[in-house]
């Protein structure tokens, strides 16, 4: 089964200095229907302007995923961390039993667009921690890359949830395959393009849950950029 979660369905929120989009409940957007899918909790798709972001502020219980698509996120945190994060690279921030943080478009003249996604972790109270590295799109053309994951085998991020993040680049006309384990669900982000889904056509911001599919097909009707979540 695969539900669609259309892109115009999300919350909005627009505060002039930002622009999101949430796929499920969040902030000032609530709907008991979209609470989330499994361990993932939030998806949103956030703009920033130039010179703007969100000041210091705190988490716990999290593992926080940020995926740059355009310009660049600048970060610091309570742990000592002070990075920039561009396309291609991922981040995971482990808020466990508390971090606070910033993050500022790094950029006076730019936007800078990504993705922040919030996984539930397994326990409570984890030591945070946090984590960068580089993906290129060599790695991800045409094919899944693993970018996070519970192991953090292949040299994937570690996440302490049982979940599989994947990402790919797809040239029109590309198509893969995701074989899923009985009793696995996923979840399916279109960043760009338009991907038919397990037959069903999804266009960008769009997202799908898909339960009791034995499989997740991937068909590009334009170059496009995706995320897909292997979720026990």
């Amino acid at each position: 089964m695969i539900t669609v979660r259309p892109a115009a369905a999300r919350g909005h929120a627009d505060h002039g200095w930002l622009d999101s989009r949430h796929t499920f409940s969040f902030g000032d957007y609530h709907d008991e229907r979209h609470m989330g899918f499994r361990a993932l909790r939030v998806i949103n798709e956030d703009r920033v302007q130039p010179g703007q972001g969100f000041g210091t502020h705190s988490h716990r219980d999290m593992e926080i995923v940020s995926y740059v698509l355009e310009g660049a996120l600048e970060h610091e945190d309570s742990l000592g961390t002070g990075s920039v994060i561009r396309p291609h690279e991922v981040q995971r921030m482990t808020a466990g039993r508390g971090v606070s943080h910033s993050e500022f478009n790094a950029s006076r003249d730019e936007l800078v667009h990504f993705l922040q996604i919030w996984i539930l972790p397994r326990r409570r109270d984890l030591e945070p921690s946090y984590e960068q590295r580089l993906f290129s799109r060599e790695e991800k053309h045409n094919r899944l890359r693993l970018l996070a994951s519970e192991d953090g085998r292949d040299g994937s991020v570690t996440i302490h949830q049982d979940a599989e993040l994947y990402g790919t680049v797809l040239d029109a006309g590309a198509e893969i395959r995701h074989a899923l384990r009985p009793g696995r669900y996923a979840w399916v982000q279109v960043a760009r393009g338009d991907v038919r889904v397990n037959g069903q056509i999804l266009r960008a911001g769009d997202g799908a849950a898909l339960s009791d599919e034995a499989a997740v097909e991937l068909a590009a009707a334009g170059p496009s950029e995706v995320l897909l979540f292997d979720l026990a």
